[in-house]
């Protein structure tokens, strides 16, 4: 109940020192797409990485 309350005031302004319930769902939000976007890119590099080596001009083709 007193983390309601708190939550409360601080969705109200009325306190600072906790994010408001809006802030906080942004937050996950923003984390969620983060680490999205970070797995996109991973994924990006390993195939640019594939791909580099299959346009060398040194590698030999069987």
């Amino acid at each position: 109940m007193r983390n309601w309350i708190r939550q409360d005031q601080a969705d109200r302004g009325e306190r600072e020192d906790q994010p408001t319930t809006e802030m906080a769902e942004e937050n996950r939000r923003l984390r969620k797409e983060v680490a999205e976007l970070r797995r996109a890119n991973e994924i990006l590099k390993a195939a640019s990485a594939y791909f580099a080596s299959e346009l060398d001009p040194t590698r030999r083709r069987s």
